[in-house]
């Protein structure tokens, strides 16, 4: 479960990603162009502490691009390569958001979304007492390849299209520019959402 709030976020999220998206080596798009929001999934945390969301979006009239983004209270220790920047959240305050690939919370909540066909999170407002369940905005398939490997502690993270995290001898690829195509491995991850029928590639892993 991912607990939402109706709050406000000074910048915006996508604001955020309007600066920082055409400084990425795999960027495709107009710079300085409206950044527009196309679907969204969320993983678990499950300490809890931890915000993690994969926003797929567009700069202009660019291709459909795939950022997980973590939320988090203070500053991660050693992640400045990855800070998108902070934000002022209305109800929690200032949140630093980073691109969740170099985060450490989320390598292995994507390696079960790929390998063990975990899923997303449901998200739900909290409103009288009573859970309130926001639909998903998109649905995700994974492949159920048994166990899978360790990604607790990753050994490098390579940014380029698709990202590759690296860990113990297993590597997780997420693709930057999510389209209909075929992986080179059984174990992947893809979606579709409304206006997206055919299913697009989102990760896989090897």
């Amino acid at each position: 479960m991912a607990l939402l709030h109706r709050a406000e976020l000074r910048p915006s999220k996508l604001d955020l990603l309007a600066t920082w998206l055409p400084g990425k080596p795999w960027f495709a798009g107009t710079a300085g162009a409206e950044v527009t929001r196309v679907a969204a999934y969320r993983f678990d945390d499950p300490a809890g502490e931890v915000g993690i969301e994969t926003i797929l979006v567009r700069a202009g009239d660019g291709p459909v691009l795939q950022v997980p983004l973590t939320y988090r209270a203070a500053p991660l220790a050693g992640a400045d390569r990855w800070l998108v920047g902070t934000t002022e959240h209305s109800v929690l305050g200032p949140r630093w958001v980073y691109d969740a690939c170099g985060d450490p919370v989320y390598p292995p909540a994507l390696a079960a979304a790929v390998l063990a066909d975990a899923g997303q999170a449901e998200e739900y407002f909290e409103v009288d007492g009573r859970r309130e369940v926001r639909p998903a905005s998109m649905t995700l398939t994974g492949s159920r390849a048994g166990t899978s490997p360790a990604f607790d502690l990753v050994d490098e993270v390579v940014d380029g299209d698709p990202t590759l995290i690296r860990a113990g001898g297993a590597e997780l690829a997420l693709v930057r520019r999510p389209a209909p195509a075929d992986a080179p491995t059984p174990s992947r991850l893809t979606g579709a959402w409304a206006g997206q029928a055919d299913p697009v590639l989102l990760a896989y892993a090897r």
